[in-house]
């Protein structure tokens, strides 16, 4: 089995201010050299399930263990970028990058990082403090990728950069990972955007994984099928719906889907908006994801039907 990136057991963390768990019973695995997106809906657990793999937050219940070690002895070889893209303010982008490679003696890849700031057209002179949002992500993901880590964390990290600016730094970190070898983990709510670059899947919802592992895996695994409304038994229902006489369902097929259905393989987003609103789907973890190596499907549950 390929080494794991990120191998969470039991993994918990409780906001006690908060009164709630914002992970629960998490574990999973991430093998390393993917692409890998967290998703799930805001609150549902995933900045705190990255800063934790981050070495940022200890752990409430289990353990986390980055590139085979405690996520605090890996820090040299992560690379971590929060939503708020925190930067030293006072510093010009020269400083910071400056800053960058004296933190990163041996292995700063400065041509990559001053790349990525000339490719937003800034001028490495100007104090950070004066920056959007969208140039200071820039600037932030300048020392992401300077630092040429095996493993980036990404949370949410294109959520105020136009479309052509998350066009190309997308395309300037698959390019790392492919050239490198890199780990990326990233979260984002752009589903289209992630449908096109990763290849790796965590849905986040509740505090808990409900489905992980290789997106084409997960994606073969279910079908879309469209016919009269009629039992779907023995497969499992992830959510159905019925339009007059007709009925349009998300199902993980259990043995050969009755000819009188219409089937299609699902789009990432067909699969990922219809487990959102089927909150008691069943889990499903493919072997890759498990931590011993075998898929997980919890027992089926009533189909959810909406109108």
């Amino acid at each position: 089995m390929t080494a794991a990136a990120i191998e969470a057991s039991g993994l918990g963390k409780r906001y006690r201010r908060k009164g709630r768990w914002a992970l629960r019973d998490c574990s999973f695995r991430v093998p390393a050299g993917r692409i890998c997106a967290v998703v799930g809906p805001n609150g549902a657990g995933k900045s705190t399930l990255l800063a934790a793999a981050a070495g940022l937050l200890p752990a409430g219940e289990g353990v986390v263990r980055v590139l085979g070690e405690r996520p605090a002895e890996a820090r040299e070889r992560i690379a971590y970028v929060a939503q708020e893209k925190p930067l030293y303010g006072q510093l010009t982008i020269r400083d910071t990058l400056r800053m960058g490679y004296e933190l990163n003696p041996g292995r700063w890849d400065g041509d990559t990082a001053e790349r990525v700031v000339a490719d937003g057209r800034l001028d490495p002179g100007v104090r950070v403090r004066s920056l959007s949002g969208g140039q200071r992500t820039r600037v932030a993901l300048a020392l992401a990728l300077g630092k040429r880590p095996e493993l980036m964390l990404l949370d949410e990290p294109m959520a105020d950069l136009d479309p052509l600016a998350r066009h190309q730094l997308m395309g300037t970190l698959m390019a790392q990972a492919a050239e490198h070898g890199t780990t990326v983990v990233i979260s984002s709510h752009i589903l289209t955007e992630l449908e096109g670059t990763c290849d790796y899947l965590l849905l986040v919802d509740g505090g808990r994984i409900r489905l992980g592992g290789e997106t084409e895996d997960l994606l073969a695994a279910h079908r879309l099928v469209t016919g009269p409304v009629r039992d779907l038994a023995p497969h499992t229902v992830v959510e159905s719906r019925t339009v007059g006489r007709g009925l349009t369902a998300l199902i993980r097929p259990d043995g050969p889907v009755d000819p009188g259905w219409e089937t299609a393989e699902p789009s990432l987003e067909d699969l990922l908006l219809a487990h959102l609103r089927s909150p008691g789907a069943p889990v499903l973890l493919t072997p890759s994801a498990e931590r011993d190596g075998h898929a997980t499907a919890t027992a089926p549950t009533a189909p959810a039907v909406t109108a």
